[in-house]
């Protein structure tokens, strides 16, 4: 079995956890998360001041899937996650042991 984490931007979780609705998944769970990757931090400009927002906010959605359909889940949370700009999020991926 294998376990993949996708962090994402809030608004393509909707459309990642819709790609998943028919996927072959042991189990499921979503968090609301924050941090940061390449992009670090970044100054915004609020009432004319900049200050630096360190994290940003993200949605982990992570799953658990047989090892016979971890690459087609995998290759749908990438495509239904992907926007192509800097701080889309990232996919991680583990191999899981289930103890009963």
């Amino acid at each position: 079995m294998r376990q993949i984490i996708a962090v994402v931007r809030p608004h393509l979780a909707e459309r990642v956890l819709e790609t998943l609705k028919r996927a072959p998944l042991e189990a499921l769970t979503v968090s609301e998360v924050k941090g940061y990757g390449r992009q670090k931090s970044y100054l915004d400009e609020y009432q004319e001041t900049e200050f630096s927002e360190a994290f940003l906010p993200k949605v982990e959605i992570t799953m658990w899937v047989d090892d016979s359909r971890y690459e087609e889940t995998l290759e749908k949370v990438v495509t239904a996650a992907r926007s192509g700009r800097i701080g889309d999020g990232k996919v991680f991926t583990l191999p899981v042991e289930v103890f009963q």
